[in-house]
């Protein structure tokens, strides 16, 4: 009896601790907040949501789901009724979005909005105001599988296409002659190589001993340079050469001068004078030739000139 007693207290104890517990956390986890029922009706599919499940704003918990169903008044669309808090932002332009949890799967309600000012909603217990729901990441895939799939089994034939037995030949076929001309390549390199090992290296002797060659020319110009440098200094210098040969020059010019002034005018006047003894001689020879009795009688009468009595022309005499 005693152990049955003492049994009976402890259970009693555990219960009363358990029923303790379970009140104090119902009480820390208590919603003191004001929460407003929204709704949305939408024909996608919301698999994975499930009663309670988060509603975030953006990442913030606003809510939970309160319950899901179908709409009575669009036939086969679903209804998610939401409590959102009071103070959430919610505004005309805010639409959901189903996302799931990454590790358990688990969906959830995502609001967001378009980030442009709009009038915000006016909660209605009576109707509540509905929010317009998007398709997630998983449902646009959905809709596009279709798509995605057709587009990736035309890439598959093609591939198929370009991997055919008779492009494989081919290919096999361009990389034999791409061997092929890698080795004719390589031979052509190593030929030139040798023609330029044999040819170049003389070539460069010979170009060595031209610069040699060039570099004492270069040498010589430079000696002949000075030289000629030296030899116009002593040309130029004072009393040299060409200081001579002004000096021989200027007396040149002064004789000439001399010689203009002076002695050309008497050799012109001696010129005149010998030119009218020629021409009296002239004129002697040619009366003596006419007349040679002169030298005997003297000239006698002069003849008559033109004008004078007597006077007849040369041309008229017979």
């Amino acid at each position: 009896m005693e152990n049955k007693a003492h049994a009976m207290a402890a259970g009693i104890f555990v219960a009363l601790l358990t029923a303790l517990v379970l009140g104090l956390a119902a009480w820390l986890t208590r919603d003191t907040g004001k929460h407003d029922p929204y709704e949305i009706s939408t024909r996608e599919s919301i698999t994975g949501l499930a009663e309670q499940a988060p509603v975030r704003f953006r990442g913030v918990d606003v809510g939970k789901v309160k319950r899901v169903g179908f709409d009575p008044k669009v036939q086969g669309n679903v209804l998610i009724r939401l409590d959102v808090d009071r103070d959430a932002p919610l505004t005309r332009g805010t639409f959901a979005t189903l996302s799931y949890q990454g590790v358990t799967g688990a969906a959830f309600i995502q609001l967001d909005d378009e980030g442009k000012p709009a009038p915000r909603l006016v909660p209605n217990d009576q109707v509540p105001p509905r929010i317009p729901l998007r398709p997630g990441l998983l449902a646009r895939l959905e809709e596009r599988g279709e798509a995605i799939l057709d587009q990736v089994q035309q890439v598959t034939t093609r591939v198929n296409t370009l991997l055919g037995e008779p492009n494989q030949k081919r290919i096999a076929s361009a990389l034999d002659n791409f061997s092929r001309a890698a080795d004719n390549t390589q031979q052509l390199a190593a030929n030139i190589n040798a023609t330029v090992t044999r040819k170049l290296d003389p070539a460069l002797d010979q170009a060595t001993v031209t610069l040699r060659g060039a570099q004492r020319t270069v040498d010589q110009v430079g000696a002949a340079a000075t030289q000629f440098g030296q030899t116009a200094q002593r040309l130029n210098a004072s009393g040299g050469p060409i200081d001579r040969l002004s000096d021989g020059t200027d007396a040149l010019s002064h004789a000439a001068e001399t010689f203009g002034a002076t002695t050309l005018p008497r050799i012109n006047q001696a010129t005149e004078q010998t030119t009218r003894t020629m021409r009296t001689l002239d004129r002697a020879a040619t009366d003596l030739t006419e007349n040679p009795q002169m030298l005997i009688y003297g000239e006698g009468t002069p003849r008559p000139g033109p004008g004078e009595p007597g006077f007849q022309a040369q041309g008229a005499r017979r």
